[in-house]
C-alpha cells in the first residue's frame, strides 16, 4: 500500500509529475489506490484552498477515514510524541492492519517525521519509484 501524507498530498495538487504519473498508474490497476489519510487532506487543504478538491478529482486516489479506532490511535501517538495529527493518522494508516497485510511505503516531503523503522520514500528523491 502506498500513503501520501499532508506534503505529497500539496505536492501531487500542485502538479508533481512523479506523484501524477503514479496517480495514473494507480488508476490503471485494479485495486490498487494511492491512500490518503483524511487528516492528511484536511491539513494539505488548510495551507491552500482547493488543494482537496483537486486530489479528490484524481483517479486511483482514496481517502482513509478517521475512524474511531484511528482517532483513539492516532491521539494516542500525538500524545506521546509521534508528531502533529496528520503524521499520526499517517502512521496509523501505513501500518499493517489485518485487512491490509505488511508494511506501507509513506511518500513524503518531510522524511524527518518519521520515526527509524518506518518505511519513507522522499517524493523529490532522484528515480522515486521509478520516475526521473
Amino acid at each position: 500500500m502506498i500513503v501520501l501524507d499532508t506534503s505529497a498530498v500539496v505536492a501531487l495538487a500542485r502538479g508533481h509529475r512523479a506523484l501524477h504519473h503514479l496517480a495514473d498508474n494507480m488508476a490503471h490497476t485494479p485495486g490498487d489506490w494511492l491512500h490518503v489519510p483524511a487528516l492528511c487532506l484536511m491539513y494539505a487543504e488548510s495551507q491552500e484552498k482547493g488543494i482537496a478538491s483537486d486530489v479528490l478529482a484524481l483517479p486511483g486516489v482514496l481517502v482513509d477515514p478517521l475512524t474511531q479506532t484511528a482517532a483513539a490511535t492516532a491521539g494516542a501517538m500525538h500524545r506521546d510524541g509521534w508528531g502533529g495529527p496528520d503524521v499520526c493518522h499517517t502512521l496509523y494508516v501505513a501500518t499493517p492492519h489485518q485487512e491490509t497485510g505488511g508494511m506501507s511505503i509513506i511518500l513524503t516531503g518531510r522524511e524527518n517525521d518519521y520515526p527509524p523503522g518506518i518505511l519513507t520514500v522522499d517524493i523529490d528523491s532522484p528515480g522515486m519509484l521509478g520516475f526521473h
